[in-house]
């Protein structure tokens, strides 16, 4: 037998029985599903997108959109960056060649009118003008020539004489716009490398969020992780709640926006995110949520988007990181498994287990409201106690398991027997192998 500790709701209770939900659960509830990751509005017929998908992408198309293409040519640097690779190298060899050819044809034009290509004078001493570009003959000279000098190769072969003013001041030119193109290039390029929204890529999201109690109140609570060694810094979250509401005046807004406090005023929204945390909204009196009940969220349509903000250590640029949680990817009455496990000298984290969640079943099915209204403390049955680490050490023995979890503080002297508790079962879950360590928590 595996033993934890805990709050009972009197004295030793019977065994508790968890069970483990995988991040694939909620697909099954409801009905209909997940529905492809719409949400369902006014009747069962009928389906919403979502506005903020998974990944963070916000599933919004702009149309009619007046002075669309001069407004973004305004702001050509902000769309360089914006736009795909594909398009953006295609920018960078279109500017280039079309820079090279313009300029090209104009030294043609300039040693054509001053005849170059008419007599093979090379040099004022056999009787011959100086030509405007020597070693020129052509066409394709002088686009070789163009090259060159944008470029700045210099091979040595081709050069500008004294002879045309025109073609002097082309060179000037051409020697400025170069530079000014290959800035811009490179400078788009650098900023679409560098920009922290690839950041994105490490900062993950739980597949769920929960519902649940903690410090006998009903939270609402997602888990956040960062994959890379390098820190957020400054990282703080918020929450948003998007639904349709209709005012007294009978306006109709299909996506109102209410803030979740997540510890805004308590300063718990800034996050030291070196391992995964756990986000937790209280859902108070002033919370949106105060009036949804178990019953309620099966029925209700409604999402909430969760944001995570900071800067990237490496180049001090700030990033932010989305996803969202329609209803039915909310799960009432379960808790977030753990993740971190001490091993020697330092902490383990387990991303395996991230999105991982078990059922409570002795939560209360009444929404925050009702609580309040009845007076009501809600005592859990398997208030936290090591039960969580318990379950995992079963499942890496039996990936189908039933574990039982056993109360063993009596409410006269829970305390006590609380703190002895915690300073003898380590968090790391390879002790509750150890049938002599159960027997000393005994």
């Amino acid at each position: 037998k595996i033993f934890g500790s805990g709050l009972c709701n009197g004295h030793a209770s019977s065994p508790l029985r968890l069970r483990s939900t995988s991040p694939a659960a909620p697909a099954t509830r409801g009905r209909g599903g997940m529905n492809n990751g719409k949400i369902l509005t006014r009747g069962s017929s009928q389906l919403r997108s979502r506005f903020v998908k998974k990944n963070g992408q916000c599933n919004v198309l702009f149309t009619n959109m007046a002075e669309k293409r001069q407004r973004y040519l305004a702001d050509i640097f902000t769309t360089c960056v914006d736009i795909r690779w594909r398009y953006l190298l295609l920018l960078f060899c279109c500017s280039f060649l079309l820079s090279w050819l313009f300029f090209g044809i104009i030294f043609y034009t300039v040693s054509l009118a001053h005849g170059d290509f008419e007599r093979s004078a090379v040099g004022k001493g056999d009787g011959g003008r100086m030509p405007c570009v020597l070693h020129v003959q052509g066409f394709v000279g002088a686009l070789l020539f163009s090259m060159e000098t944008q470029t700045t190769i210099g091979y040595g072969w081709r050069c500008v004489t004294e002879e045309c003013p025109v073609a002097i001041v082309t060179v000037v030119i051409q020697s400025i716009v170069g530079c000014i193109i290959d800035s811009f290039m490179i400078g788009t390029i650098m900023a679409k490398m560098a920009r922290p929204k690839k950041r994105n890529q490490t900062l993950v999201f739980s597949k769920n969020a929960v519902i649940a109690l903690r410090d006998g109140k009903l939270c609402l609570m997602w888990r956040v992780g960062n994959l890379r060694r390098s820190h957020i810094v400054e990282a703080h979250v918020r929450a948003q709640l998007i639904r349709s509401y209709v005012t007294a005046e009978g306006e109709f807004i299909p996506l109102e926006q209410t803030d979740l406090n997540v510890g805004y005023d308590e300063g718990t929204d800034r996050l030291f995110l070196v391992s995964p945390l756990v986000i937790v909204h209280e859902i108070d009196r002033d919370s949106p949520l105060y009036s949804l009940s178990r019953a309620d969220l099966e029925t209700d349509h409604f999402e909430i988007v969760v944001i995570l903000e900071g800067m990237v250590e490496a180049t001090a640029m700030t990033t932010q990181f989305r996803s969202s949680y329609i209803a039915r990817e909310i799960l009432w009455g379960h808790r977030f498994e753990p993740v971190i496990y001490e091993d020697r000298d330092c902490y383990k984290v387990d991303y395996a287990r991230f999105h991982k969640t078990y059922e409570v079943p002795s939560t209360t099915q009444l929404s925050a409201r009702e609580l309040d209204e009845a007076d009501l403390i809600p005592r859990s049955v398997s208030t936290f106690c090591y039960e969580n680490e318990a379950v995992l050490s079963c499942e890496e023995e039996d990936d189908v398991f039933t574990s039982s979890i056993m109360c063993v503080l009596d409410m006269d002297n829970n305390q006590m027997q609380f703190d002895i508790l915690q300073t003898s079962i380590p968090l790391d879950p390879v002790s509750y192998k150890s049938e002599g360590e159960m027997e000393r928590v005994q």
